[in-house]
């Protein structure tokens, strides 16, 4: 294991060329720059640590090697100390492991009513509320970019902004979100159930790493088919006066995205760039995964968006998810924000998969 521990040499030359470039001012100019910088700084720093703390323990077992030839009084420490060797070699093995490079990212959220008509939007709304209170939960802060409300209060389109101050990648925002995107199916008696009959019904969450820097992802104006109109609400009423709605269009890939929320054109033709940036560079890290087949694809985290990830039933108070086998019995919880446990069964299938990748 201690040859394989040489890969660690670079890592820590970059540690401190990251360390360095922290320390320049002008470094700080550039925001986007400084927060790629410090999350890489706040990864590598996991792994100096590790080293170091390996490193470490293998010079107290070996020191307590060499005194008990000399001295057998130190014999009974030996072994303590070479378990702790292979303890921290161990958690130095795991803390390798490469992690999702995206991990200490923020995330743009959009959540779509499914099949299920005004159920499905309002489930919707049930979904985009227990994302908020769960971003409260994390201190993390939480934009509604926009929205396209139905005629009882529900969702048929939102896409939220999250947030976080962190420079720690295992705390980031996309670390504990990227496992939302698929279908989230409901079974409940609608509102508009006259009967009391239980319903089946569902809504789309579509989960994107936001781009810090516009420069990550190149976007030729020529690229793009730019659209105003009034903003719409309820029922298709307008409810502004002014051609102050955006609609994006990017014609190489066919991606759409419209912003109404703001009052002023330049403003949702902003969020609407935020939001395209973000769906370009998934596109663009989806397409790089197909193309290296090499590359495992988490179970636990589908690229088919399609995929029915969990169901959330309101008659039993239940919660499971279908990729990790977790269930419980507290769906009022997780919808108040609870999120925490059901999040976390999925990080751990996810790291467990890496880390038997990493052995094969």
């Amino acid at each position: 294991m201690t040859e394989e521990f040489e890969a660690v040499q670079p890592l820590l030359a970059e540690y401190q060329e990251v360390e360095t470039a922290l320390a320049d001012p002008e470094v700080h100019a550039d925001q986007g720059r400084a927060r790629t910088l410090g999350r890489r700084y706040a990864e590598l720093g996991r792994i100096v640590t590790a080293y170091r703390a390996w490193r470490a323990a293998v010079e107290d077992a070996e020191a307590a090697v060499e005194l008990a030839a000399d001295e057998p009084a130190f014999a009974a420490e030996v072994e303590p100390l070479q378990r702790a060797a292979e303890s921290a070699a161990t958690h130095l093995h795991e803390v390798l492991v490469p992690r999702d490079p995206d991990d200490g990212r923020d995330v743009i959220l959009q959540v779509k009513a499914g099949e299920g008509g005004e159920e499905s939007a309002l489930f919707a709304a049930d979904l985009v509320r227990m994302y908020q209170r769960y971003a409260e939960r994390q201190g993390w802060s939480a934009q509604v970019l926009d929205e396209t409300a139905s005629d009882l209060g529900g969702f048929k389109d939102v896409s939220v902004a999250i947030k976080s101050r962190a420079t720690d990648p295992a705390e980031g925002v996309w670390a504990h979100l990227k496992y939302e995107g698929g279908v989230h199916r409901v079974q409940r008696v609608p509102v508009t159930e006259s009967q009391g009959r239980i319903h089946t019904s569902a809504a789309g969450v579509l989960v994107f790493p936001e781009v810090d820097d516009p420069g990550e992802v190149e976007i030729e104006a020529g690229d793009l088919r730019i659209d105003v109109y009034r903003s719409s609400g309820p029922g298709g009423q307008s409810v502004n006066t002014t051609d102050s709605a955006v609609r994006i269009t990017h014609l190489p890939t066919g991606i759409v995205v419209s912003m109404q929320n703001e009052k002023s054109q330049l403003q949702n033709r902003e969020q609407a760039m935020r939001v395209l940036r973000a769906r370009l560079l998934a596109a663009q890290q989806e397409a790089a995964e197909a193309e290296a087949a090499e590359l495992r694809r988490s179970q636990v985290r589908t690229v088919d968006r399609s995929e029915r990830i969990r169901t959330y039933n309101f008659p039993e108070n239940r919660i499971a998810d279908h990729r990790t086998g977790y269930k419980a019995y507290n769906l009022d919880q997780v919808l108040d924000g609870d999120l925490g446990p059901v999040i976390a069964s999925a990080i751990e299938l996810d790291e467990a998969e890496r880390l038997a990748a990493a052995g094969d």
